[in-house]
């Protein structure tokens, strides 16, 4: 009798468990690279009231009698399919079509955590070696949360010798810095990833700096960090640092990855959470009228 209480009550934590998972989708559907998550629910512990019984000559056999304690949330999946491309004419944003994830990190500092993120909308900052120093700015590339983008970059060079980019070890990915910066006009991001610019003393376009690309073994496995970023975890597997279109996706210059909501299914799947919700508060009630007869037989 109250084991259906029991149910119940852990079926009305699972239905909010998937509204609230619904109504997060719904709140970013405009939101630039946004992964849709979804709810998979699963039946909890059963008690076994009778154990099976195996057929004899004289005998039929018998099946388990088992009674379960109701379902759970078991898992909240990120749903990783390529949306759409969105043109921003902005030759600083950067869309992967296919595989992979541009990879960011904090601080300039060797070894520091990264993470990992689809959205490309970039920008260059420019640092002075020297303070107060108007000439030899040093241009970093930033991502849209301020973390550094990895890549990798030219070499310093002289401000009348166009640069050479070192070879793309993944070994040696860090985060990508120009220097003399301020000589450049025209920066753009190529297929390849690579970024390059016109100088003032030359009259050709210079390749200045490579995006790195990252791939994982089960991206599904990602840990999401807000701003449509993501860290590496136990599940996802070890990042793998590549160069775009090596068997991951090329860059599109131009554009932004739109959020994968489908608003329809979202609200189809409300509807079946708002009835799931409703069917097992109905049970409670019906439960704590059973309670309130066995109540009123005393009297």
């Amino acid at each position: 009798m109250l084991r259906s209480m029991y149910s119940a009550v852990s079926g009305l934590r699972g239905h909010q468990t998937m509204l609230d998972v619904i109504g997060n989708n719904i709140s970013n559907v405009n939101t630039a690279s946004f992964k849709s998550s979804r709810v998979i629910f699963s039946d909890m512990y059963y008690q076994t009231l009778g154990a099976a019984a195996t057929p004899t000559a004289e005998l039929g056999g018998s099946n388990p009698k088992q009674i379960g304690y109701g379902s759970q949330a078991a898992r909240i999946d990120v749903i990783t399919s390529r949306s759409s491309y969105q043109m921003t004419s902005r030759p600083l944003d950067a869309y992967i079509s296919g595989e992979g994830y541009f990879t960011v990190q904090q601080n300039l500092t060797a070894g520091s955590p990264r993470e990992y993120t689809r959205l490309g909308a970039f920008t260059f900052e420019t640092y002075s070696p020297t303070a107060g120093a108007t000439t030899g700015l040093t241009g970093r590339l930033m991502d849209s949360k301020g973390n550094f983008v990895v890549g990798w970059s030219s070499d310093a060079g002289t401000p009348t010798v166009p640069p050479n980019l070192p070879a793309a070890n993944p070994a040696t990915a860090q985060p990508i810095e120009i220097p003399n910066f301020e000589k450049y006009t025209n920066v753009t991001i190529a297929p390849d990833g690579t970024i390059t610019g016109i100088s003032k003393d030359f009259p050709t376009p210079v390749t200045l700096a490579r995006i790195a690309v990252a791939v994982f073994q089960n991206p599904d496995g990602l840990e999401q960090t807000g701003s449509s970023h993501y860290s590496q975890s136990n599940s996802s597997g070890t990042a793998d640092i590549r160069t775009p279109g090596a068997d991951c996706g090329t860059l599109v210059s131009g554009g932004l990855e739109t959020s994968n909501v489908d608003l329809s299914k979202e609200f189809s799947d409300m509807i079946v959470a708002q009835r799931g919700f409703q069917a097992n508060a109905r049970v409670i009630t019906t439960s704590d009228q059973v309670l309130e007869e066995l109540v009123n037989i005393k009297r």
